[in-house]
């Protein structure tokens, strides 16, 4: 018996794909328009919104993969969600001073590159049932410089961000209260940092690994 849910995921998937690659499309328009105009200091300030709700709308992909809808592994999906998320929002969003550094450029513009090769990627194969070879390429290869320059962008705003953070104590629970409990989002940071050392070339290998195997079976259908 067929899967009767399956022209719904499909056409779910292919909304959902061809959505967030518009909405990275609009990230990456605005941040180089605004970087040739303006200057990197206004860069944050003009594509807060589209950035936030993009960026945000990741966390469905670590819904599909809890309930299945997906075969990739939560393991991987987290972690590199997680991270931009904590960014975003625990950094950019939280700490002002943080917004104007220059980091913040190349950060979403290689994270703009890449969810616009990811997206259209998957959103052909939804919708079509395949895709361009120059896509394929794309997706699976311009990562090797994409991801080492946005992961050195988020080290250096979470390391740029640390002064303010501990100077303001936002976040921050002391005792006593009355939940009996404390929280320091100074040292949870730097926390966070240090997993970008074992994390970073853990999930890089990954990639790499997934790479190989897929170019190499596109290889095979030739």
């Amino acid at each position: 018996m067929g899967d009767f849910s399956y022209p719904y995921k499909r056409l779910y998937y292919t909304f959902y794909n061809w959505t967030t690659f518009f909405g990275w499309a609009r990230v990456l328009y605005i941040v180089l328009k605004t970087l040739m105009e303006l200057g990197h200091e206004h860069v944050y300030s003009a594509v807060e919104k589209p950035l936030l709700v993009s960026q945000t709308a990741a966390v469905l992909e670590v819904l599909h993969g809890l309930v299945g809808m997906v075969r990739s592994p939560i393991t991987a999906t987290f972690p590199q969600i997680g991270s931009r998320i904590f960014l975003i929002w625990g950094i950019l969003w939280s700490f002002p001073e943080s917004r104007s550094h220059v980091l913040v450029s190349p950060l979403l513009i290689s994270w703009s590159i890449a969810e616009i090769s990811r997206f259209a990627f998957f959103g052909f194969k939804e919708a079509a049932g395949l895709t361009p070879s120059c896509l394929l390429w794309l997706r699976y290869s311009a990562f090797t410089i994409l991801y080492p320059a946005g992961i050195f962008c988020e080290i250096g705003l979470i390391y740029v961000a640390l002064p303010f953070i501990k100077e303001s104590e936002k976040y921050c629970i002391r005792m006593p209260n009355k939940w009996n409990l404390s929280f320091n989002y100074f040292y949870s940071s730097i926390v966070i940092l240090g997993m970008y050392i074992p994390g970073s070339p853990h999930m890089y290998r990954y990639m790499l690994a997934r790479r190989r195997k897929v170019l190499s079976n596109s290889r095979k259908k030739e």
